[in-house]
């Protein structure tokens, strides 16, 4: 509990790590609130059935807040109100304010436990946080939003924070590398996928970087990094050392 969770990719897509947290902590009971800004809510809710999680199940028990960021677009940009009276979470897009105060309100009011909840703990899932800065979302309201989150839902609700962004050591973006290089300072928990230098594999779709951050905690301290190569399957991911895949043995 209170932990931040960075989910990093270059080169390759980690959205499989966004669909196994995804099902996890609803599986593992938790209030779970979805900032799904890169696919539709059918596309998430097809891949959590093969992993044995139905979505829309979640939503109507109140176990999972969705916001499905493309559809939340496009009734700003064309002046639909999903909720009449109610301010959408993505507001910065109208020009009217530059910040994400909206995003953040809309997180803290969908995870504030009501009278009667049951549920484990609050999380907050998002993906992707690099769509944001797409939008013309400031480095700096990004990073503001990312860490009133960690305050409210790490700190005061004892939840955890899962954020997805991309990284690509070759571009030139230099406002998404200033974002990803101060959440890789503060999270607590690095996964970096990768996709492999040599090329396509068949056998093997990428390596895996796991940094625990022990020095966030106690700066004598190094970082423990474990480094495993992956296969992405139909309903799951299959991990091994470097070195012992099917295609070398």
């Amino acid at each position: 509990q209170g932990k931040f969770t960075l989910l990093r990719d270059t080169r390759t897509d980690g959205s499989f790590l966004v669909h196994h947290f995804l099902s996890f902590y609803l599986r593992a009971g938790c209030k779970v609130c979805f900032v799904a800004l890169l696919q539709s809510f059918s596309h998430y809710n097809i891949v959590a059935q093969k992993l044995g999680v139905s979505l829309a199940a979640a939503k109507e028990r109140g176990q999972l807040v969705f916001l499905e960021g493309l559809k939340s677009c496009l009734d700003l940009l064309f002046g639909e109100e999903e909720q009449p009276g109610q301010p959408s979470p993505l507001q910065f897009l109208s020009g009217s304010t530059s910040d994400l105060k909206a995003l953040f309100d809309f997180v803290r009011v969908s995870l504030t436990p009501a009278d009667g909840d049951s549920w484990k703990g609050p999380v907050l899932l998002v993906d992707d946080l690099s769509v944001l800065l797409s939008l013309g979302a400031a480095p700096v309201a990004v990073l503001d939003f990312i860490h009133y989150c960690r305050v409210s839902v790490c700190c005061q609700l004892k939840g955890n924070v899962v954020v997805l962004v991309h990284s690509n050591e070759d571009s030139e973006d230099e406002e998404n590398k200033l974002v990803v290089n101060s959440l890789c300072h503060h999270s607590d928990l690095i996964l970096w996928a990768e996709g492999l230098a040599t090329g396509f594999c068949k056998d093997v779709h990428g390596q895996i970087k796991i940094i625990k951050r022990l020095s966030l905690r106690q700066a004598a301290e190094q970082d423990l990094v474990q480094i495993y190569q992956y296969k992405i399957q139909d309903r799951n991911v299959t991990f091994f050392a470097r070195g012992l895949s099917a295609a070398v043995l």
